[in-house]
């Protein structure tokens, strides 16, 4: 073998350091959100948005709306009840009815009202104005707008496995209600199917 000099010997050692300090490096790229990202193959902030607002576009576009327009001489006021999750896997079914939301909102078909949570927020706040707030700015009791119509679902997924590939099935079930007399206006499913090839070394 050649001997190795002193000099030669430190460059390759500052090199191998050097590229292990770059390996161990956490790297982050912003991203537009309408970017499609998809790490593990699971549902994601991609999937809750592209279903929320073809499942919207569909249930303003049919003619519910324009029956309850004709009956009424206003547009339809919805409220979100239950989504609930129903899938192998954990999703944050609060970003999913935020897109809900935000595609109801925007559509300018209907008018949208709190609840939940929310609403009860809402009226602790409104009962706390009672004795703290003066009187002529006072929100007062009593003067909320009722739904017409209530929007719930389920989220659900199957998973076929066969060595290292996996197909994920996703199905997404929309149905609004009238509170009237509980009769479904409108029915939506969206169904996302995903084929995800596991690498060698899968974790």
């Amino acid at each position: 073998m050649f001997p190795v000099s002193q000099a030669l010997a430190r460059f390759l050692m500052i090199s191998l350091l050097s590229l292990g300090l770059v390996g161990c490096a956490t790297q982050v790229d912003r991203v537009d959100r309408d970017t499609p990202g998809d790490l593990s193959g699971r549902w994601n902030d991609t999937d809750s948005r592209l279903v929320s607002e073809e499942m919207i576009d569909d249930m303003v576009s049919r003619g519910w709306i324009q029956r309850h327009q004709g009956r009424t001489g206003s547009n339809p006021t919805v409220i979100i009840g239950d989504v609930r999750n129903l899938s192998h896997e954990h999703i944050n079914v609060n970003t999913f009815v935020r897109d809900i939301e935000r595609e109801l909102l925007n559509s300018g078909e209907v008018t949208f009202v709190a609840g939940g949570v929310e609403r009860d927020a809402i009226r602790s706040e409104r009962e706390d104005q009672r004795g703290n707030v003066r009187e002529e700015t006072r929100s007062l009791p009593g003067r909320e707008i009722g739904a017409d119509y209530v929007l719930t679902g389920t989220i659900n997924t199957i998973m076929d496995t066969e060595g290292r590939t996996e197909v994920a099935y996703y199905q997404v079930d929309l149905a609004l209600t009238s509170l009237a007399d509980n009769t479904r206006v409108w029915v939506g499913q969206k169904e996302i199917r995903k084929i995800i090839r596991r690498g060698l070394f899968r974790s």
